[in-house]
């Protein structure tokens, strides 16, 4: 029975990780790394470019998923009401394209013009930054603010608590940490489910 036991738990947890990329995983308070990808309008981006940032909403994101689709006129809203701020909108795209070929680079770039991006749209080829983020579904938020030279991670998680009715959200926890950040307070929310799509991994 032990021996048997033992067999069941591997072929679980066999189930459970196959095809899943092992990731690190930022939480709140660590430091990010920065990154160098390649945006829309065909430049490589970094944070380091954005000198006079005070952070980055980061949002994993995408071109396909029903969810991101729904978010898309918030995601615009929150780079056009922050970034002059100092907190623009980085939206990083990782789905592998062999799995979602509505995610390549070149649907990106038809998807930012279609949409008039203002925000940078990046795409993480490798799937690195995703990785590191410890990033899983589309669309999650990672807010950071820029202390010293450093990224730091301030909340992580959802834009808001309705994705089907923006009016009808009363949480918007985005919103509210970026507020809060300005006013050089802690967000009230530093975390929550993000729900929507997961990422497409590539094959392991």
């Amino acid at each position: 029975m032990k021996k048997l036991s033992l067999i069941l738990t591997a072929f679980a947890f066999i189930f459970t990780f196959a095809g899943k990329p092992v990731t690190e995983g930022y939480e709140v308070g660590d430091t990010v790394k920065d990154f160098k990808l390649k945006s829309t309008s065909g430049a490589m981006v970094s944070m380091a470019d954005f000198e006079e940032a005070k952070g980055f909403i980061v949002i994993f994101d995408c071109n396909t998923c029903p969810y991101s689709k729904k978010y898309l006129t918030r995601i615009k809203a929150l780079n056009k009401k922050y970034a002059d701020d100092g907190y623009p909108v980085l939206a990083i795209n990782s789905n592998d394209p062999k799995k979602s070929p509505g995610d390549t680079y070149d649907e990106m770039m038809k998807y930012a013009k279609k949409n008039k991006y203002a925000h940078a749209y990046l795409y993480d080829a490798d799937q690195t930054v995703a990785k590191r983020f410890g990033a899983t579904n589309t669309p999650q938020v990672f807010l950071l603010s820029k202390n010293s030279g450093k990224y730091v991670v301030n909340y992580i998680g959802a834009i808001d608590n309705n994705t089907s009715d923006a009016a009808a959200a009363d949480k918007k926890y985005v919103e509210d940490a970026v507020e809060a950040l300005l006013k050089g307070e802690k967000p009230p929310v530093t975390k929550t489910k993000a729900i929507g799509c997961t990422i497409k991994w590539k094959a392991s």
